[in-house]
Order: structure tokens, then C-alpha cells, then sequence
């Protein structure tokens, strides 16, 4: 029950980031998630600051149990195990994030920082995918890679406008870009939660069915000495 609890955090972690991202906007005036992205909202000097910062935190505690959960799930399977490595990793790493600046202000070395975060934390998302499509059948490799490629495809696009940000100009479309990349992950690890757990819960149901027949065997030689 308890490895289960874990796996279910990534559920859980996927259901509270939509959420984040659905009603925080609404607490920062002038605030659009088509043209602004997500980071903005845990901003120096942004008024969600605080509450993202919160939450994010137990967001990230949620991911990094989430990795531990799949490790636990793993059994002799070496890439679940790099999997939930990676995961609980990524967990980590993000109750760290440094912040970036609000728009048209000083580019700082936090704002350097809040860059490599980003490519470190799209690099540890892109190899738990590359290494979970592996783990599953050929249903689950082929969604993997659509996902790499989502991500791969947006987070080009979303990129090519980040240095937009820094000089204050337009970036019209940044926020639906980005956004849909997230949603791309968020979905994986809701799938891959999903099936660890159907998964583990069919061999748990397994061992069980033959710990009962075992205790039945002993019961009835028992019975006969």
C-alpha cells in the first residue's frame, strides 16, 4: 500500500500543477497565459510569487516520491529503475528553482540560473520518457515517443521566443507553447502511474492468490498429521 501511495503522487503531482496553472493566473492582474509563460508567475517581484513558490514545493515533493515509487516498482527492470533515478531527481532539482526577473528588468546571474534549470529539468524529463518507453509494450513505446516529440517540437518553439522576454517585446503564442509541452509530460506520468500500478497490483494479486494457496496446502497437511 505504501509503494502504491507513492506511485499515486505522481497522479496527484500532475492533477495539482494543472490546477496551479488553471486559478494562480487569476491572482496576478494583466497576467496571460497565451503570451506569458509559467516562470513568470513565480517572478521576483510577480504578487503570485509566494503561493506558486508554495505550492510548486509541494509539487516537486510529489514528483521526487513519485520517482521513488517507480524505483520501488522496478523489481529486476534496470530502466524503471533509471526512470525513477530520474524522476526523483527532477523532484529535487525543482525545490530549488531559481527564480527569473519580471519582464523589461535587469537580466542577473538568477536569471542565468533559472535557464540552466530549465535545460536541466527538460533534459532529466526527456530521458525518464526515453527510458520508460522501453519498460512497457509497443502501445506505451510508441505514446512515449509521440510525447519526446511534442516536447521536442514545442519546446522549440517556446525557445526561439524566450530571449523575447528578457528585451520586453511580444511573445504572443510562448504561453500556449510551453503549456503544451507540460501537459505532454504531465499526461505521461499520469499514464505511467496508471501502469505501474495495474501492472504491480496484477502481480500483487498473483502472490497473494498463492500465499493463500500455500497456507491452504499447509493447513490441510497439518490437518492430516
Amino acid at each position: 500500500m505504501i509503494r502504491k501511495g507513492f506511485l499515486g503522487c505522481g497522479i496527484l503531482a500532475a492533477l495539482l500543477y494543472v490546477a496551479m496553472n488553471v486559478f494562480i493566473p487569476t491572482m496576478f492582474p494583466g497576467y496571460s497565459s497565451t503570451s506569458q509563460t509559467v516562470s513568470e508567475l513565480s517572478a521576483i517581484g510577480a504578487p503570485t510569487r509566494t503561493v506558486w513558490v508554495l505550492l510548486g514545493a509541494v509539487y516537486a515533493l510529489l514528483i521526487a516520491a513519485f520517482g521513488w515509487g517507480i524505483w520501488k516498482s522496478a523489481g529486476p527492470n534496470r530502466s524503471l529503475r533509471i526512470v525513477g533515478a530520474l524522476t526523483a531527481v527532477n523532484g529535487v532539482l525543482s525545490l530549488f528553482w531559481p527564480p527569473m526577473h519580471l519582464r523589461g528588468a535587469e537580466f542577473t546571474v538568477t536569471d542565468t540560473l533559472h535557464i540552466i534549470w530549465s535545460i536541466a529539468t527538460v533534459l532529466l524529463m526527456m530521458l525518464a520518457i526515453g527510458f520508460g518507453a522501453v519498460a512497457f509494450g509497443e502501445g506505451f513505446r510508441r505514446y512515449s515517443i509521440t510525447t519526446m516529440v511534442i516536447l521536442i517540437g514545442f519546446g522549440a518553439l517556446t525557445a526561439q521566443d524566450a530571449p523575447r522576454i528578457a528585451a520586453n517585446l511580444p511573445t504572443p503564442m510562448i504561453g500556449v507553447w510551453e503549456r503544451i509541452s507540460i501537459a505532454a509530460y504531465m499526461l505521461w506520468v499520469v499514464v505511467l502511474a496508471i501502469a505501474l500500478l495495474r501492472v504491480r497490483t496484477a502481480a500483487d494479486d498473483a502472490l497473494a492468490t498463492t500465499g493463500r494457496r500455500s497456507h491452504r496446502l499447509v493447513t490441510a497437511v497439518t490437518a492430516n498429521h
